[in-house]
């Protein structure tokens, strides 16, 4: 057993670290800081991002067997009694298809790990780890998350031709990659957009396509990344329309409450409005406050529901959320980002996210003291500013030293500490 945690280990010490799936502290709304964060940082300096989010068609059941075996004994050193476990593990299923009282002649599988298995993931990050090195060889920025695959590259106003040489040579090479390996990528779910500045959008009017697998995919105003839709200028309106739209279960909780308690009702509301306005919310910082308004409204509705209270009746919303303990939907996304700071800070991971923070280093040290500050990076827009980059050092310096310092997140977190109930914040 010591033998398999050494190989698992190791296994995960190489493996790419821009694959979000699958691993400790890293999530969908960690990747979607990742790519949002070099989107911005781009924009900042009077450049637009070329992204193309690729898909696979049935990713984990095209996973070739003896390809995978080769790769964990030459590329990630797995030999021995754990490479004969895997094997085991893997070699020797039967499938077949059962219709009523009658069933197909068994056939040997030679592809696919068990989707929903503990292993499974794992094997599917291992299988997919070159493209990793292929991307970067290109100069191409990536991410991913299972198979959600992003490439993305920086375009000057001025001479973004090279630019698209290398982007489009690198997508060749990863096709070529892809059918070598007995996976097929999808153009047809595959999408691409033109994210900046609406003063470079004109720039790039000859565009109008990108080839991904032989296929010309049309650039579109807005694009969907692991549940968030990031539209040209990076506005969030549709993704906000969207949350706004999946709100709608507050009708069912209002027609129900007569006949359920005060907790069961906030429960529901948590379950099936407040998880749908927390994913990824961290993503929202610096939206406008038109946006802020219109995610407030469905919070404010859902807590009416869930104390029972009509709308008629003149009660001040975020008295009703103070009821409820809960916060204000532009106090939950500066929340959810010092969760997120203080959790890279801990833990140095994700490792993306780790190296956007800089502690800060005061010219000449006065006294002795160890105030745990983090260096807010210069900006020149508003859209850098949105950066993870930028965000998470301006919300982490104006917590008290106290919190800076908790020993744990459970102390993080502690209503009594937590300066998020409090209104000046």
């Amino acid at each position: 057993m010591s033998q398999f945690a050494h190989n698992t280990g190791y296994i995960s010490h190489i493996s790419n670290q821009y694959q979000s799936a699958y691993g400790r502290n890293v999530l969908t709304e960690t990747a979607l800081l990742s790519t949002t964060s070099n989107i911005f940082q781009s924009s900042d300096t009077g450049k637009s991002t070329l992204l193309v989010s690729l898909d696979l068609s049935a990713a984990f059941d095209t996973i070739d067997y003896s390809i995978l075996l080769s790769r964990l004994s030459t590329s990630f050193g797995v030999t021995d009694t754990v490479y004969s476990w895997l094997q085991s593990y893997l070699i020797g299923h039967h499938q077949s298809v059962c219709i009523g009282q009658h069933s197909s002649t068994p056939a040997l599988c030679t592809s696919g790990v068990p989707q929903g298995s503990v292993l499974g993931p794992l094997l599917f990050t291992i299988y997919t780890s070159p493209v990793s090195s292929i991307v970067n060889s290109y100069s191409v920025k990536q991410h991913q998350y299972a198979d959600d695959t992003q490439l993305f590259i920086s375009l000057s106003p001025t001479g973004y031709s090279a630019d698209m040489s290398h982007l489009t040579k690198c997508l060749a090479t990863v096709h070529s990659w892809f059918c070598l390996n007995g996976m097929a990528l999808n153009p047809d779910k595959s999408d691409a957009i033109i994210i900046g500045t609406h003063q470079c959008s004109s720039s790039y009017s000859s565009l109008a396509s990108v080839d991904v697998a032989g296929s010309a995919v049309p650039l579109a105003d807005h694009i969907k990344v692991l549940g968030v839709a990031l539209d040209q200028n990076l506005t969030l309106n549709h993704h906000v329309s969207a949350v706004c739209k999946s709100a709608y279960h507050i009708r069912a909780i209002c027609h129900i409450r007569p006949a359920i308690t005060k907790d069961m009702a906030k429960t529901i509301a948590c379950a099936l409005v407040g998880s749908r306005l927390d994913y990824a919310n961290s993503v929202l910082f610096g939206v406008s406050s038109h946006n802020v308004t219109r995610l407030q409204r469905p919070q404010n509705a859902a807590a009416r529901a869930v104390v029972w209270r009509s709308r008629r009746r003149s009660t001040n919303s975020l008295c009703l959320l103070e009821q409820l303990h809960g916060l204000p939907i532009e106090w939950r996304v500066k929340f959810k980002i010092a969760c997120i700071t203080y959790k890279t800070i801990s833990t140095t991971e994700p490792a993306y996210l780790h190296s956007l923070l800089k502690h800060y280093v005061p010219s000449r040290s006065l006294r002795p003291s160890d105030s745990n500050l983090l260096s807010v990076p210069h900006v020149r827009t508003c859209l850098g500013s949105r950066s993870f980059a930028v965000a998470a050092p301006t919300i982490w310096n104006t917590l008290p030293l106290d919190i800076r310092n908790s020993p744990s997140i459970c102390c993080f977190l502690s209503p009594p500490q937590n300066i998020f109930l409090q209104p000046r914040f």
